[in-house]
C-alpha cells in the first residue's frame, strides 16, 4: 500500500464516525468525508455491485483525486469501503481521475486517468493526462507497473494531450475496448476508442463521435457506450455548452446520442444529442449490465457551479439513485431500481381528491419517500406540489398546464450561497394524464416524470423537520396519491 493511500486509509478510519449517520442520505451514495464526484467503476464484481467515485476526504471542496469505494448487493443498501486509489506515482502524482471497472478471471480491473504535471522543451510544466490500470480483490487494489498503458501518445496530432480522460472499458469478443474523452482544438468534444487484447498493449481505432458543429460543448467527459434496445447509445458529459430552449440548460451538461454502430469499421453513425436530466444536479453519468441483462446508470447529483450545503456540513456531494435504462419509442427511459420497493412501507393513497385552492392530505408527508402523483385534465392553470416544507423552507414544482411547462424551485430550500434554483422544462404532448413520481431522501429529491420519459434531479439542504407536503391548484384538479416511507 503505498503512503499516499495508507494516509487516507487513517484518515477516513478517524474521521468519518464523526459524522451522524441521520446526517447522510438513507439510500443514496454519499461523501464518506470530505468531496465526492463523478461515479467509477460501476460494476458487478464476485456477484456484488461496485461503485468507486472522484473523492477528496481532506476538505469539502475538490483536491487532488483519490478513488472513494463503496459496495451494495441490492443498490439501496450502500456499505462503505476504505479508499481503493489515491494519487502518489509520477504518472498520477496530480491526481486519479475518473475511470470504470471490468472483471477479468478472477481480478477485479480498473482502468482510470493518471493526471501528472510533466516538464516540456522550454522548461515550463503541463499537464498531460494518460490511462493506467489498477488490479484488485474487490477491496484492495495495485497499480500495474506498466502504467500508462495508454498515453496521448498514441491519439492523432490534432487530438489534445492535456484533455484525455474518462476511460469506460468493455469486452467485446476477444477484444477489451475503451471509449475515452477528448477534444481538439476550436475547441470542440469527442470521443476516441481504443482497443487491447490483454489490457497492456492497447491502439488507437478510431474517434468514434465528435462535434461537428461546434455547438455541443468544448470537451466531451466520462463517456459510455453501449447497445439497448437495438440501438447503440452513446453517452458523455460536454462543458460549457449553451442551452437550447428548454434543453441544456446546465453549462455542463450529460447528453446521449442513439445512434448505428458498424463494428468492423468502428463506424457510429448518431442522431442529434438528447438531455438526460431536466434538474439542477445532474452530471458524469455511468452505466453498467447487471447479471440479470437490466442496463444500470447512476449519475454525480451534484453541479460544478453549486453548493448546496449547509455551512457546518463536512461532506459535499452525493449520487443519484440507480436508474434501469430502456429505450422505448425512440428515446431513453429512466426508472427507479425495481430493488427499492422492497423498502417501502406504509402506504397512503388517495383516489380522485380533488384539489381547489391549497390542500394538505393526511399522511402525506415526510423526507425519505417515495410519492406518486397523476393528475387529472381537469379545470385549472397551474398545479403546484411543495415538498420538504414548513413556515420558512419548501422546494416546489409548478405545473403550467396550458404550456405544458413545469418548473422546479429550490429557492427556499435552505440555500445561502448565489447558486441556481430555477429550472424549466417543456412536458411532452399527450393525451393522458401528467404522472409525477418523485423519490426524496432527506437532501435530495429526484422526480421521474410520465414512467420515466423525462427526470429531474435536484439537490437541496433544508432542515429535516420540513417534512409536510403542500398542493396547491387555481382552479380544480383531480389527483391520485400514492405514497410510501422509504425504510432502510
Amino acid at each position: 500500500m503505498s503512503v499516499a493511500l495508507e494516509k487516507a486509509h487513517q484518515y477516513e478510519e478517524r474521521e468519518i464516525p464523526k459524522i451522524p449517520l441521520d446526517q447522510k442520505p438513507a439510500f443514496h451514495v454519499a461523501a464518506p468525508i470530505g468531496w465526492i464526484n463523478d461515479p467509477n467503476g460501476f460494476s458487478v464484481y464476485q456477484n456484488k455491485i461496485h461503485l468507486f467515485y472522484q473523492y477528496y476526504p481532506y476538505g469539502r471542496d475538490w483536491g487532488p483525486m483519490h478513488w472513494g469505494h463503496s459496495v451494495t448487493e441490492d443498490m439501496v443498501r450502500w456499505t462503505q469501503l476504505p479508499a481503493a486509489l489515491a494519487p502518489d506515482p509520477a504518472y498520477d502524482n496530480v491526481g486519479c481521475f475518473s475511470g470504470s471497472a471490468i472483471t477479468v478471471g478472477h481480478q477485479h480491473v480498473l482502468i482510470y486517468t493518471g493526471v501528472k504535471s510533466q516538464e516540456q522543451a522550454d522548461g515550463h510544466h503541463a499537464i498531460r493526462q494518460n490511462q493506467c490500470i489498477a488490479y484488485g480483490d474487490g477491496e484492495k487494489y495495485e497499480k500495474a507497473e506498466n502504467n500508462p498503458v495508454i498515453t496521448g501518445d498514441m491519439l492523432p496530432p490534432e487530438c489534445s494531450r492535456a484533455d484525455f480522460r474518462d476511460p469506460k472499458i468493455w469486452k467485446e469478443k476477444d477484444r477489451y475496448y475503451v471509449v475515452i474523452g477528448n477534444k481538439i482544438e476550436g475547441p470542440k468534444g469527442q470521443i476516441v476508442l481504443f482497443s487491447s487484447k490483454d489490457l497492456k498493449e492497447w491502439k488507437f481505432e478510431t474517434i468514434l463521435a465528435k462535434d461537428d458543429s461546434g455547438e455541443i460543448g468544448k470537451m466531451w467527459e466520462c463517456p459510455d457506450f453501449f447497445k439497448l434496445g437495438g440501438k447503440y447509445i452513446l453517452i458523455c458529459s460536454p462543458q460549457n455548452m449553451k442551452a437550447k430552449a428548454y434543453e441544456f440548460h446546465n453549462g455542463h451538461n450529460s447528453i446521449y446520442f442513439v445512434g448505428d454502430y458498424e463494428d468492423h469499421s468502428h463506424s457510429f453513425q448518431k442522431e442529434e444529442p438528447r438531455s438526460l436530466d431536466y434538474g439542477l444536479d445532474f452530471y458524469a453519468p455511468q452505466t453498467t449490465e447487471l447479471p440479470d441483462g437490466r442496463r444500470v446508470m447512476i449519475a454525480w447529483m451534484k453541479s460544478w457551479d453549486s453548493c448546496i450545503i449547509s455551512s457546518e456540513q463536512i461532506w459535499q456531494g452525493m449520487m443519484t439513485l440507480p436508474r434501469e435504462l430502456a429505450y422505448v419509442d425512440g428515446q431513453l427511459y429512466q426508472y427507479p431500481v425495481k430493488e427499492l420497493e422492497a423498502y417501502r412501507k406504509n402506504r397512503c393513497s388517495y383516489q380522485n381528491q380533488s384539489i381547489c385552492g391549497e390542500v394538505q392530505l393526511e399522511n402525506i408527508r415526510g423526507r425519505m419517500i417515495d410519492l406518486t402523483v397523476e393528475i387529472q385534465n381537469e379545470d385549472f392553470n397551474e398545479f403546484r406540489i411543495d415538498l420538504a416544507h414548513n413556515e420558512t423552507y419548501t422546494t416546489y414544482f409548478t405545473y403550467n398546464k396550458k404550456k405544458r411547462i413545469l418548473e422546479i424551485d429550490r429557492t427556499y430550500s435552505g440555500v445561502t450561497k448565489d447558486v441556481v434554483c430555477q429550472r424549466k422544462m417543456k412536458v411532452p404532448e399527450g393525451a393522458g394524464n401528467l404522472k409525477l413520481r418523485f423519490i426524496l431522501d432527506r437532501y435530495s429529491i429526484e422526480l421521474f416524470i410520465n414512467d420515466g420519459q423525462q427526470v429531474a434531479s435536484t439537490a437541496i439542504c433544508t432542515p429535516q423537520d420540513a417534512e409536510e407536503i403542500v398542493f396547491t391548484c387555481d382552479g380544480r384538479a383531480v389527483v391520485n396519491v400514492e405514497k410510501y416511507d422509504i425504510v432502510v
